[in-house]
């Protein structure tokens, strides 16, 4: 399971995210603002308040959480399979 190390906000709504790998990358979440609970985010200095959970994810006080792990598909472009091969389908045998 992989876990972000680091966030940076950068304007638009997007983090820069380092994960516990190093891996590093930009995600957009412009196209989630104002929908459901990310009405949250419709005052900017709120999406500015990001934090590392104890887990890894992203929090924003006890309101949002985002897992790490889809955080890391949408930087790597990787399907979930890619990080985790057990949800790889194994053909059945007769």
């Amino acid at each position: 399971m992989r876990k972000i190390s680091k966030v940076k906000v950068l304007p638009g709504y997007r983090l820069q995210l380092e994960f516990d790998d190093r891996v590093s990358g930009t995600v957009d979440l412009s196209e989630n603002v104002g929908k459901g609970v990310f009405a949250l985010w419709c005052d900017p200095l709120v999406f500015e308040q990001v934090r590392i959970g104890s887990s890894g994810e992203l929090v924003w006080d006890d309101r949002i959480d985002l897992c790490p792990e889809a955080l890391y598909l949408k930087v790597t472009g990787k399907k979930p399979e890619d990080i985790f091969p057990a949800l790889r389908h194994q053909p059945a045998h007769a």
